[in-house]
């Protein structure tokens, strides 16, 4: 009998524990991303997967609790605001009170270029390739967060990541590509899709969640993006 209330005991234990720790995990949903450039591989629907796919990389880290597309895409309705791009901190903040959302999560594709091999007769004109061979891609992603409490935004940054070098070796946990990318897995603009997508996840883990030391790289990464735009700015 004594066995049985101490095995009773730890099992409640546990409970409560798994209990507060779910308590503990930001609650997030993220928004359709949107489009600035002239990226050859965005077509409709592809906002829907990517930001299918950065909640899957979340969910997958097991640092938040993600709330599914298709109560998201119920809440939205025909308002199209996901698409619109047009998401004020204040709409945001009803929309994750209506889905349950504490955090909401916008993006926005800023920019897209793919350097093409000019002994191909290729050429490349904002990020559309005409011929060659692409050898590298770089993307950037502007990322938000808002708090859908206060509608405040907390979390502002620009992600960017390469097919090249290091972007080649970023792999995404449970987020194969389907649907209007299922094209573009082994090229160079899927490379970088996958690579930007693991870098907002992890930029988002160390931000909300771990905090603290973590923060060291992204901010070293985001004082040298910085510093390249600065001194790509040239003066006559």
């Amino acid at each position: 009998m004594k066995k049985l209330s101490i095995l009773f005991a730890v099992l409640v234990c546990g409970f409560i524990g798994s209990i507060a720790s779910a308590a503990d995990k930001p609650t997030m949903a993220v928004l359709d991303f949107r489009n600035t450039t002239a990226a050859y591989w965005w077509r409709t629907g592809v906002g829907r997967d990517l930001a299918g796919m950065l909640t899957n990389e979340l969910a997958s880290s097991k640092k938040f609790r993600m709330l599914e597309r298709e109560k998201l895409a119920s809440v939205l309705g025909e308002q199209d605001l996901a698409a619109s791009g047009r998401v004020s901190g204040s709409k945001a903040a009803r929309i994750g009170k209506m889905v349950g959302a504490e955090y909401l999560v916008t993006a926005t594709v800023s920019s897209y270029e793919e350097n093409v091999n000019k002994t191909g007769g290729g050429l490349s004109y904002k990020g559309v390739s005409l011929g060659g061979k692409s050898k590298k891609a770089y993307i950037a992603v502007d990322l938000r967060v808002v708090n859908s409490t206060t509608g405040e935004i907390v979390e502002t940054r620009t992600v960017e990541a390469r097919s090249g070098g290091l972007g080649l070796g970023v792999g995404l946990s449970r987020n194969g590509f389907r649907g209007s990318l299922a094209n573009e897995k082994k090229t160079p603009a899927g490379k970088a899709i996958r690579a930007v997508v693991a870098e907002i996840s992890g930029y988002l883990e160390c931000s909300m969640v771990k905090r603290g030391k973590c923060l060291d790289k992204y901010e070293a990464k985001e004082r040298k993006r910085r510093e390249g735009l600065s001194n790509s700015i040239k003066l006559d």
